[in-house]
């Protein structure tokens, strides 16, 4: 089976302003291909690294694919770099020096004696043309393995990648096919979630399984690699039903669908409303309901109640209440469902109150969250849970937990 490697170029990607989004689109484009994507790595504007990194990638896989670098300028280096890499020269290319005086005709611009530098390719190298842009590609066959060098703007980069290089990677490519499945689980942590479920897919080297954890959100990832989709399909109905029967309700999508989207899609299949309040989240969970495309067929509104005074101003939560058991109480939290639910009309109330650090103003532990869900011809009741981390982490955490008790109550 195929293997890639993918070299994102350029020093602007190792600052916190710029993020690698091209790796993303080609690990799905090569994955449709049945091509594992083995290392993705950036190489700033170092043409010794640069070079070395090429080398080792080509020693080590069959593709290697190369974004950024192919500017005009004297840090553009993934040509030289390739060059270099591969023991080949470069070559100036009369038809690639007219392409891109063509491209600035076109734009009534002239083109400036720099420009020239882009009409360098690696000797032996097939030329990728860009509409796009006056960065030309170059696919480059090495000692059974392949090189392309695309440019970095991914509205450059996408489509000479999929009009050029995938036809090329087609038939290049043995028959292949990967096929995946995907699981998000909340209520449990990840090293309780591996304990369980990794007798199962410990059995299997192919599918190969990812488990990638978030607060209170752990993601199983099952790739299966095979010669035709419905063996590669076979494996994963094999391995996956045990899986799910031993994960049972903490599954809350099979299709990578967020946790917002899963309550979503029941709240319109129950014809149901909802409305929220919160204290120690902030706004979170009305940020990420609202977050979906269409909540507005059944999300009301929400209360952002901080204060003690403002839960009783908006919501209604009795002074008494408060003095006797404090705002982080199964108490209080029960009042503003109530409360959110009698103010806007909604089917449910889900409310959410407690400490998320660094320190206490009611006494109760930092970490401790109250939420309160409130339906029709049924009692408010509450859950109370211990969140561990700093206070970001709490809060983010409390949001995720409010949630997945809101979906289990709709179930």
């Amino acid at each position: 089976m195929a293997e890639a490697e993918i070299i994102a170029v350029g020093s602007e990607l190792l600052t916190s302003q710029r993020v690698d989004t091209n790796s993303l689109f080609l690990t799905d484009q090569l994955n449709a291909l049945g091509v594992e994507v083995r290392r993705k790595m950036v190489v700033g504007d170092d043409r010794d690294l640069l070079t070395a990194s090429i080398r080792e990638a080509l020693a080590r896989v069959e593709i290697v694919i190369l974004t950024g670098g192919l500017g005009p300028t004297e840090d553009d280096l993934t040509r030289d770099a390739v060059a270099a890499a591969t023991g080949r020269k470069l070559i100036f290319r009369e038809d690639l020096r007219d392409a891109i005086a063509e491209r600035f005709r076109r734009m009534n611009r002239k083109m400036a004696e720099i420009n020239l530098r882009q009409a360098y390719a690696v000797d032996g190298a097939e030329a990728l043309p860009n509409p796009n842009g006056t960065a030309c590609g170059q696919w480059l066959e090495h000692h059974n393995r392949v090189a392309m060098l695309l440019p970095g703007p991914p509205h450059e980069m996408k489509p000479m990648f999929t009009d050029h290089c995938v036809p090329r990677l087609a038939l290049r490519l043995p028959a292949q096919v990967i096929r995946a499945r995907f699981y998000r689980v909340a209520g449990m942590g990840e090293s309780d979630l591996d304990q369980l479920i990794a007798p199962v897919y410990t059995n299997y080297t192919n599918p190969v399984t990812t488990i990638l954890a978030a607060p209170s959100d752990i993601q199983i990832h099952l790739r299966a690699r095979c010669t035709t989709a419905a063996e590669a399909e076979a494996l994963l109905d094999e391995v996956c039903p045990p899986i799910e029967a031993l994960l049972g309700d903490r599954i809350y999508s099979r299709n990578g669908d967020a946790l917002e989207a899963v309550i979503g899609a029941m709240l319109v299949k129950l014809s149901a409303t909802l409305s929220v309040a919160e204290s120690c989240t902030g706004g979170m969970l009305g940020q990420r309901i609202t977050a979906i495309a269409g909540s507005s067929k059944y999300f009301v509104g929400g209360f952002l109640a901080y204060s003690d005074f403002m839960k009783e101003q908006l919501l209604g939560v009795n002074r008494q209440l408060l003095d006797a058991h404090t705002a982080v109480s199964e108490e209080v939290a029960c009042a503003m469902a109530e409360g959110a639910r009698k103010h806007t009309g909604s089917t449910y109330a889900i409310s959410v109150t407690g400490e998320a650090g660094p320190e206490s103003a009611t006494g109760a532990p930092v970490g401790t969250v109250i939420l309160g869900f409130a339906g029709p011809d049924q009692p408010a009741e509450a859950r109370r849970v211990q969140l561990p981390g700093d206070r970001t982490r709490v809060r983010i955490t409390a949001a995720q937990t409010a949630l997945d008790f809101l979906r289990r109550k709709l179930s």
